[in-house]
């Protein structure tokens, strides 16, 4: 997996009950900020740091056009994209570790 351009992610907690949807240009320490509760917000007040779900882009432009887009997105919407490629809700974020 190369890892230059631009993200789309979805995030949950541990019970997969809350999302959050972000963009970002470097998906690894985008990641790492939310798994060390870097900052404040929504994913440090929900506990939201497991990456089930991301879309890589070439344009940061249309990382984010697919951010508002799945913003906007039903709930059941959501679990079906999630599901359709990551049927066990993993943390992809594993896999970064073997990258480096």
């Amino acid at each position: 997996m190369r890892m230059k351009g631009a993200f789309t992610y979805i995030l949950t907690n541990k019970y997969n009950k809350v999302f959050y949807i972000g963009v970002t240009s470097n998906l690894i320490a985008r990641v790492f900020q939310h798994k060390e509760k870097i900052g404040e917000g929504f994913t440090v007040k929900y506990n939201v740091d497991k990456l089930v779900y991301y879309e890589e882009y070439a344009d940061i432009r249309r990382a984010i056009e697919r951010e508002k887009q799945l913003k906007n997105w039903h709930r059941k919407w959501k679990i079906d994209l999630i599901r359709k490629s990551n049927p066990k809700w993993d943390d992809l974020s594993k896999d970064f570790i073997l990258m480096r």
